[in-house]
């Protein structure tokens, strides 16, 4: 049966009950009995996993334990680059005068999700191409206007196995040319651009280019059409292809190529049913 992906207002009302006055009781959506909410974030720690060059996530403690005052108080300072562990591609960041990570609108952010399922055939530098893209449409029709598209290689299940994710255990500029990780092909990035409308690309490795791109093709065709990405994404075997729906909110830094990610999706239990 064909799937048909409705919009996020249409959707959330058949997943809630209705109210006394004929209203649509939004409580369904957030108390667990119209859906379900998954988390797509991984938690930011010492095992977070950064481009080989990056310094990884630091946690400073600042204060803890009691004060003087007779309470509890905890303090930390955090420190992180822009782009490790699950987090926002900003335009900007491979598009001179694209959006930075404070202007991107919020339905490029919250928005239909599909799913592009490739896991079976993902190898290590495999490239998902413009047929696996119009396989997926065969089958659940082409993606809709405003969309987010989310690419599941299986690579999330490898994290936080440093060699198995990234490819390799090095780190440092010279352990750049020892990636391995699936990412979009060129010819897909631009049928993404030219041929759909996307809100927003999202994908469960640590770049939308596969590792060993010197070129960075899928983020300068993507992102020069002033699309996001979202990287590191996690849990995609969890959503189905059609059906879910996405609220992706970023650090809001002003001027910033990007930032830490916290994804989560919502389910309409109709959505897992028709998908199971």
């Amino acid at each position: 049966m064909r799937a048909v992906l409705v919009s996020l207002g249409s959707l959330i009302v058949a997943a809630a009950c209705q109210g006394s006055a004929g209203q649509p009781d939004y409580s369904a959506v957030f108390d667990g009995s119209g859906g379900r909410w998954i988390d797509l974030s991984y938690a930011y720690s010492e095992e977070t996993l950064y481009w080989p060059t990056e310094d990884g996530f630091q946690l400073e403690e600042l204060a803890y334990g009691e004060t003087e005052a007779g309470y509890f108080y905890s303090s930390y300072k955090i420190s992180t680059a822009e782009h490790g562990g699950t987090h926002l591609d900003a335009p900007i960041h491979f598009s001179r005068g694209g959006m930075s990570a404070e202007q991107i609108p919020l339905d490029r952010l919250i928005a239909p999700a599909v799913v592009v399922d490739v896991a079976a055939r993902a190898t290590p530098d495999y490239l998902i191409d413009v047929g696996d893209l119009e396989e997926w449409e065969r089958t659940h029709g082409r993606i809709p206007d405003g969309a987010i598209l989310l690419l599941r290689t299986g690579w999330g299940e490898r994290w936080p196995d440093r060699l198995g994710y990234l490819g390799t255990e090095r780190t440092g500029p010279e352990a750049v040319a020892e990636l391995h990780f699936p990412g979009i092909h060129p010819e897909a990035a631009r049928w993404i651009t030219d041929q759909r409308n996307v809100a927003a690309v999202g994908i469960d490795t640590p770049s939308i280019d596969y590792g060993q791109s010197t070129g960075f093709e899928a983020h300068v065709i993507i992102y020069g059409s002033n699309i996001p990405g979202f990287e590191n994404v996690a849990n995609l075997q969890e959503i189905p292809e059609v059906g879910a729906f996405v609220v992706a909110l970023p650090m809001k830094v002003a001027g910033g190529s990007g930032g830490p990610l916290r994804i989560v999706a919502f389910v309409p239990f109709a959505s897992d049913e028709s998908s199971s």
